[in-house]
């Protein structure tokens, strides 16, 4: 994969990104609310990570705070898109319909992020031991009663989500593999 550095004379490839990156704003909440209701069935293994990218979406706290203009809800994109490449690698039957999908996105991602993938993979794998809204992975998959009241909250926040806006401008990709740059360092 090729560095942003190497990309910025790559105008196709950029091109490729502004392409992208709006329509994965464009349809997270429709892909955060499909795999909501994956999380109730399948693999554990699946399922926690699908669970752990969807928990993500709920923190206050995440790589890049949802109100910063072009960039707040890409972290989001992503993140989803590697969860749902390690659950496929989790359980090889599971890349179908969405999560297939989803983590064919995520060598777009790995395009994208070029060294700093490896830490956003990293990262992701550590959301199944963070908590959001006081509730861990670990409550969700075990308890019956979390569980339905997260995939509720996937399913309200899905058809809240508003798109935000994406300025197809080469200076938003740079601002955003900086900023995560920096947060995954």
């Amino acid at each position: 994969m090729r560095p942003m550095t190497s990309l910025v004379g790559d105008t196709a490839a950029l091109d490729r990104f502004l392409d992208v990156f709006p329509a994965w704003l464009r349809t997270l909440g429709e892909d955060a609310g499909a795999l909501g209701s994956l999380v109730a069935e399948g693999d554990d293994e699946t399922r926690r990570y699908v669970t752990s990218g969807l928990n993500y979406i709920f923190k206050s706290l995440d790589l890049i705070p949802d109100g910063i203009d072009d960039l707040g809800f890409c972290d989001d994109a992503f993140v989803i898109r590697v969860a749902a490449a390690l659950a496929c690698e989790s359980d090889a039957n599971a890349k179908n319909g969405i999560l297939g999908r989803l983590a064919d996105d995520a060598r777009q991602v790995e395009a994208f992020l070029g060294d700093d993938y490896p830490r956003l993979v990293a990262y992701v794998k550590g959301l199944r031991k963070g908590a959001a809204r006081g509730r861990t992975v670990e409550d969700i998959m075990t308890d019956a009663s979390a569980r339905a009241s997260f995939v509720s909250e996937v399913a309200a926040w899905s058809k809240e989500y508003q798109v935000p806006s994406f300025t197809r401008d080469v200076k938003t990709l740079i601002k955003l593999k900086a900023f995560l740059s920096a947060k995954l360092a």
